[in-house]
């Protein structure tokens, strides 16, 4: 790979467009092959990705989340319906204004998660552990807080 520390006058350099379409098919065929190993009817990455924030933060309003997940709140809307609707969320009036309603995951939705979670981190360190060598999943783990973080900027 090219050097990326190379700026031009338009503030990108081409190897930082480069870079930034091979890692976007990268993680996009990752993040497709695992969604393939999930069975149809099984909760979507997006479902996944609000049980998760509610399993971190607790509960908040659709509008929170919708913020926070970057999608509009009608979407956000139509998300906790089908969450609602399969136990996964309960939603319950806000003590503190009781015109706001607050979501949260109930226990069928931490369930539902960690399963989920557990067979996709094992699907990853299965292909790590056959298909990288010691090194190679050393350098592999210590780019992880740098993905994080870009995750974060985007």
């Amino acid at each position: 790979m090219a050097e990326l520390t190379d700026t031009s006058t338009e503030g990108m350099s081409p190897d930082l467009v480069r870079a930034g379409a091979d890692l976007r098919v990268a993680v996009g065929r990752i993040a497709r092959r695992l969604r393939q190993a999930h069975a149809v009817g099984d909760v979507t990455l997006s479902e996944v990705s609000v049980l998760a924030r509610l399993d971190r933060d607790g509960p908040a309003t659709s509008g929170a989340l919708a913020e926070l997940e970057r999608i509009r709140p009608q979407a956000m809307g139509v998300t906790l319906s089908d969450l609602d609707s399969r136990g996964l969320v309960r939603r319950e009036a806000d003590a503190a204004d009781g015109r706001k309603l607050l979501t949260s995951i109930t226990d069928a939705g931490r369930n539902m998660l960690s399963q989920r979670r557990s067979a996709s981190a094992e699907r990853l360190g299965r292909a790590m552990a056959e298909e990288f060598t010691a090194a190679e999943r050393r350098k592999l783990l210590a780019v992880l807080p740098l993905l994080d973080r870009l995750a974060q900027r985007l």
